[in-house]
């Protein structure tokens, strides 16, 4: 379910790094309807199932792809605030934040559904620090400056992705073969480097400068390395039992042919 808040979060992102669109144009606000209403539509019923129904208890089914709620929230606030709507974005940043926090707080006391997740999914844990980065981006494009509130923010996200690459045995299992679920290290390291840009250009200094270019970089490498490995292992990615792959239906007819020959 967390999944299908993916495709309107990368709308959200693609609308505000469009070219051709600004967010005082006529079409900017219908976009941003079109694609944050589905985002709203899925908190009512995610969030809502886990108030009222017996089984969907948020201990039992939470894991760290839960934050993809979160930062379709977020990143639709952004958006929000942009556009010059302080209180829809105030109204999406409220809610994303409070789920947040008790995400967190499930997800750090370690109950069932954080130990659900597979080996091959575990880059999805830098999901952790993409929540607060996003959201201390989105809080600065409400109050119009990065304040003490985004600093927080990116100090908790930054805490946390040092938390995670200084323990490079949990992601070893991961790393064996390539998969989909490592993209799930460019879009935290991007939004990281994005709050890190904000809080240089606030805070000045050699050090913020120096942590922005270190955070920027190694998002590049990172995506583009990401890129690389998509090309080449493509055939990875496939299903091996695709019905419709030529190899399979060559060996299937082959198969039935020396079943016929037989009878």
């Amino acid at each position: 379910m967390n999944y299908l808040f993916a495709p309107w979060i990368s709308g959200l992102l693609l609308l505000q790094s469009a070219p051709f669109l600004r967010p005082h144009d006529v079409g900017y606000p219908f976009l941003w309807w079109v694609l944050s209403l589905p985002i709203i539509a899925l908190d009512i019923k995610i969030y809502g199932q886990w108030f009222t129904k017996g089984k969907k208890f948020l201990s039992m089914v939470a894991n760290p792809t839960s934050h993809i709620s979160v930062i379709g929230n977020l990143v639709s606030a952004r958006v929000a605030a942009e556009m010059g709507r302080r209180e829809s974005a105030l109204c999406l940043f409220a809610i994303g934040m409070v789920h947040y926090a008790v995400l967190l707080v499930t997800l750090y006391q370690r109950f069932l559904g954080s130990d659900s997740l597979p080996a091959t999914m575990r880059p999805v844990f830098f999901l952790f620090f993409a929540a607060p980065s996003m959201a201390s981006l989105a809080w600065c494009s409400i109050v119009s400056r990065f304040d003490t509130s985004c600093k927080m923010l990116f100090f908790l996200s930054l805490f946390l992705f040092a938390s995670l690459i200084s323990r490079p045995s949990l992601f070893r299992r991961s790393m064996r073969r390539f998969s989909v679920a490592w993209w799930a290290y460019s879009f935290p390291l991007t939004v990281l480097a994005l709050a890190a840009t904000e809080y240089a250009q606030e805070v000045k200094g050699e050090i913020t400068t120096l942590l922005m270019l270190i955070l920027s970089v190694l998002s590049v490498i990172v995506t583009l390395i990401l890129m690389l490995l998509t090309a080449i292992r493509t055939n990875d990615l496939l299903p091996h039992d695709d019905p419709f792959s030529c190899s399979l239906i060559m060996r299937r007819s082959g198969q039935s042919s020396v079943g016929f020959e037989k009878e």
